[in-house]
């Protein structure tokens, strides 16, 4: 794993496939709230899934893929459409996430420089790690959302930690093999919980796996796709820009800002 097209062509088949089916990870976990001067607050429980699936290009592979999913009731797990903001008394209608699309290309030489996804074997255990520490213009500038954002600039950590076996990855016929992952984020209060400029915001953390298929998928996520949003059911036919994100799917629904 020390050639980076090795390791390049070993976090391909964990994370997705190298062959041309859809590849689904699901993931469970919860959202907490942090303020300055406050005790955490569990929010939400949080579920999901990507379906996505890889092309060959050039120096790398392709990834074409939508992702769901869904703010719960912390008690019961129920999907949320409304939810009483304990912070400021207000009613909020919750927006899901929906993005579409969610491609990226993984490359041996990209225009990030090369290939690098530190990896640690212990054992038949291999385990990838991805701190994505973002930083860009927000979607929803202060001056016109003034409710919903409070900084020009998106600032957020997406971390990632992806666990494979050696003894799948050393089998030459599975193009796509076995893998779990966790995943943290820490960022702004989300839009539509309408916090202003309010100091703090929000710890995602959530693991999940890599399943069969769609039909894996727990039956409330699947029936509820097909109620909202059934293109989420298969990944994109092809590549499209710019990626959607829960900051962009907001302005989209609120172009005029609140």
């Amino acid at each position: 794993m020390t050639e980076p097209a090795d390791n390049l062509r070993a976090f391909v088949r964990a994370r997705a496939s190298l062959g041309p089916e859809d590849t689904v990870v699901w993931w469970t976990g919860n959202v907490h709230a942090q303020a300055p001067g406050e005790n955490f607050r569990h929010v939400f429980r949080f579920e999901g899934f990507n379906v996505g699936r890889t092309v060959p290009i050039e120096g790398g592979h392709r990834f074409l893929a939508r992702e769901a999913a869904f703010y719960q009731d912390p008690g019961t797990g129920e999907i949320l459409e409304g939810w009483a903001n304990p912070v400021t008394g207000e009613d909020c209608e919750v927006l899901h996430i929906w993005n579409d699309p969610v491609n990226m290309d993984f490359l041996l030489d990209g225009p990030r420089g090369p290939w690098r996804a530190p990896v640690t074997e212990v054992g038949d255990d291999v385990m990838w790690g991805q701190d994505i520490l973002l930083a860009y213009p927000s979607p929803l500038p202060v001056a016109q959302y003034p409710d919903n954002s409070a900084d020009d600039v998106y600032r957020a950590a997406e971390l990632f930690q992806f666990f494979a076996r050696r003894s799948d990855l050393d089998r030459a016929d599975l193009l796509s093999v076995p893998c779990h992952f966790s995943w943290t984020r820490l960022s702004p209060w989300l839009p539509w919980m309408r916090m202003g400029d309010r100091p703090g915001g929000l710890v995602f953390h959530c693991h999940g796996t890599k399943l069969g298929g769609y039909d894996d998928l727990p039956e409330h996520l699947r029936k509820y796709v097909a109620a909202q949003n059934p293109a989420f059911t298969r990944a994109p036919e092809e590549w499209s820009a710019p990626n959607e994100t829960s900051w962009s799917y907001f302005r989209r629904r609120n172009s005029t800002g609140s």
